[in-house]
């Protein structure tokens, strides 16, 4: 697959295929919403392997662009919606709704880059006003399927249980075995009462900084080819 990326500002990178590959797991099907779908690349990902009714939503105009065009480039086909999602109006009832968010902490220090900054930071994208969204969109027992910092997931367990939305999974990435966890990936179900399955980690680097089977496999699945370009 061939996609189109800025030559600057914010650039998919391999949390993105993860998700993509922790998604494809629960077999999507029906209707899927992308939030915050930058270049597209979870969508499309997802789009192309499944047959899904997709819809794509993005607050940065030129992102959306380049979604748009990427889905054409690969013959695809996507719903797209520019704005902030927490004001999404649309009587839709999504099956899955899928998002790789902003979630840096305010603490963190910050791009001065503003589509970069728009991308990587919470408070573009509240985790509370977020999950509340989610949760009025979602189809009875729908799923949402996303990742975020891991350092957070206490906040994640709170929002999501307060809107009636069970974490049916949960699993912890590392970018190698003796490091902490920098990344989390969460399936939450609508009215689901399902324990909770807290998956094996997934170590992405070995002890030579090469990656593993499994981190490897997922690429070669997702098979991606970037261009960067602007339009």
């Amino acid at each position: 697959m061939f996609l189109y990326q800025p030559t600057s500002g914010y650039c998919y990178n391999s949390d993105s295929i993860f998700l993509y590959d922790f998604i494809s797991h629960f077999n999507p099907k029906g209707k899927l919403l992308d939030v915050g779908c930058g270049v597209g690349i979870i969508s499309l990902l997802l789009s192309r392997d499944f047959g899904i009714d997709t819809t794509i939503i993005d607050k940065q105009e030129v992102m959306l662009d380049y979604a748009k065009h990427n889905f054409e480039l690969n013959q695809l086909k996507a719903d797209s919606y520019l704005g902030d999602f927490v004001e999404f109006d649309t009587s839709k009832k999504f099956d899955y709704i899928i998002s790789n968010p902003p979630f840096y902490a305010p603490s963190v220090k910050q791009s001065e880059n503003r589509h970069i900054n728009i991308a990587r930071y919470a408070h573009h994208l509240p985790i509370g006003n977020f999950v509340k969204k989610v949760k009025k969109l979602l189809a009875p027992r729908g799923y949402f399927i996303f990742c975020y910092d891991a350092k957070q997931v206490d906040l994640l367990l709170y929002h999501l249980t307060n809107c009636g939305i069970t974490v049916e999974k949960i699993e912890f990435i590392y970018s190698k075995i003796d490091r902490d966890s920098k990344l989390v990936m969460i399936a939450g179900r609508n009215g689901s009462k399902s324990m909770t399955q807290v998956m094996p980690p997934f170590v992405v680097f070995d002890e030579n900084n090469i990656y593993t089977k499994r981190a490897e496999d997922i690429m070669k699945k997702a098979n991606t080819n970037s261009i960067k370009g602007d339009f």
